[in-house]
């Protein structure tokens, strides 16, 4: 990734312009500047010109929707200019969930989308995230010749007579809802889950996810309690989908009566899930009980495999093994577990931040697939949320986060590796080490964040911190030497 030291008015700033296999990020009117907004659009054009098989043919055609925060859709209008310049057509979703976008390149057989958004970031960022004309992420290589373009500031420009034009197109919610009642059929009738008239709560945090959840819970025959479905795009509180930050949804879960609470990220490719006493149940069992519903099916999982990253929790190995399923571990990042998904034909992939990855519906993690697969869970076992979770192996991860230095991560993977020869160590993102007892700990640095990100699980709370406080001993000491 790229940092970028910026001035604004007689200041230094270090906010940092995240470039990376997630696209583009940075904080408004620091980093993420309209130069550099219009810079980045004109580099993707200019990637997409230069990889398309065509060149004599039709123009550029890029689907573009945003995450709806505040300010997005002046983002947006620079990058649609950006793109009109560079001869491209343009379809616009609007406000849109990420995934929709996705579905929305294939369904308009589109050479590639933007999506302007920041994800779980805090409101003051926002980024342009990019997607091929596959529907999903680029891979680590794509990325990579993205971002030389824009260091080198390359961008076609149209003459007068080619300049793009763009159109809107609102279908995008309804494209996606119908794509996951199609595929969620598969794993338990619609009509039985419509039969339970589940009551649920969501939580959107006024973003893009609102009219996808509503339309999909409602012909999923759901009662719905919606919160923070206003679609402002200021949000209600912090946006990534975590304990401390969904406090509303859980207490409206318990005192409504609700079967589960729903919180979606801003971009909704994430999903938390809330169980019925109004209990915070962690990103972590998302992917875990999408690999329970679609591997539990009378067709069974013999054979079938999951890909998810190197910092998702070791639930999914022991779900998928009590089925004959098989789990591939990548480096962090979407676009990685999609790239071995592609390669080893997997039915499902996914991460431990909540996001789950069904070839079904798309190649973008999707929270209104994570919820089709709780509800048709709940309504094939007949069990309560709890009930599911508690028959689950028991694990606690803990994840900590620390400023990053220069050449620090380096360093720790270096110290890491010598450290822990005896254990089985994997350098694919960072180092991750699997101990013996069955613990494990990942260091890495971010993709989206300039942090270093350290995450251990083991059987109780206790073994996972004392892990975590060896890495940080650990990065301590490599600081000093290398101070």
């Amino acid at each position: 990734m790229v940092f970028c030291r910026t001035m604004s008015n007689d200041a230094v700033h270090e906010s940092p312009l995240m470039l990376s296999v997630s696209g583009c990020r940075g904080v408004v009117g620091e980093s993420l500047t309209p130069e550099r907004i219009v810079r980045f659009a004109g580099a993707f054009a200019a990637w997409l010109h230069e990889t398309r098989q065509d060149a004599g043919a039709d123009p550029v055609t890029i689907i573009i929707g945003r995450d709806g925060r505040r300010g997005g859709e002046i983002v947006q209008r620079l990058v649609m200019s950006a793109l009109a310049m560079a001869g491209c057509r343009v379809v616009d979703l609007g406000v849109a969930m990420t995934p929709s976008v996705g579905i929305m390149v294939e369904e308009h057989e589109a050479d590639g989308g933007l999506v302007i958004t920041a994800s779980h970031n805090g409101q003051e960022w926002n980024g342009i995230k990019c997607l091929t004309a596959q529907g999903e992420a680029p891979s680590q290589e794509k990325a990579d010749r993205i971002i030389e373009l824009f260091r080198d500031g390359k961008a076609p420009a149209a003459d007068y007579a080619h300049l793009g034009a763009s159109r809107a197109d609102d279908t995008a919610a309804h494209a996606h809802v119908a794509r996951v009642l199609r595929a969620i059929e598969g794993v338990t009738p619609v009509e039985k889950i419509k039969a339970r008239q589940f009551r649920v709560a969501v939580d959107s945090v006024n973003s893009s996810g609102t009219a996808g959840a509503r339309l999909l819970l409602s012909a999923l025959g759901c009662e719905v309690v919606h919160l923070n479905c206003e679609e402002t795009g200021v949000f209600s509180h912090r946006p990534e989908p975590v304990r401390e930050h969904l406090t509303e949804v859980a207490n409206a879960t318990r005192t409504q009566k609700c079967d589960a609470g729903f919180a979606q990220d801003p971009d909704a490719d994430r999903l938390a899930i809330i169980d019925e006493r109004g209990e915070y149940i962690g990103e972590e069992y998302t992917l875990t009980l999408a690999a329970m519903a679609l591997f539990s099916t009378d067709s069974g999982a013999q054979g079938a495999t999951l890909a998810t990253n190197l910092s998702t929790s070791r639930m999914v190995d022991d779900v998928a093994a009590r089925t004959g399923a098989r789990v591939l571990r990548t480096a962090v990042g979407e676009a990685n577990v999609v790239q071995r998904m592609r390669t080893d034909g997997c039915a499902l992939g996914g991460e431990g931040n909540g996001g789950v990855i069904w070839p079904a519906v798309g190649w973008i993690r999707d929270s209104l697939s994570a919820m089709a697969f709780v509800l048709a869970l709940l309504t094939r076992d007949g069990k309560s949320v709890s009930e599911l979770v508690s028959q689950m192996p028991r694990y606690t991860i803990v994840k900590r986060k620390a400023p990053i230095q220069a050449g620090l991560a380096a360093k720790l993977v270096s110290e890491m590796r010598v450290r822990f020869a005896d254990e089985r160590v994997d350098e694919q993102d960072g180092v991750r080490v699997d101990f013996a007892d069955g613990a494990w700990v990942h260091v890495r640095a971010s993709n989206t964040e300039p942090i270093l990100r350290l995450i251990a699980e083991a059987r109780d709370e206790d073994r996972a911190n004392r892990i975590l406080d060896e890495m940080e001993s650990l990065m301590g000491a490599v600081s000093g030497k290398s101070g």
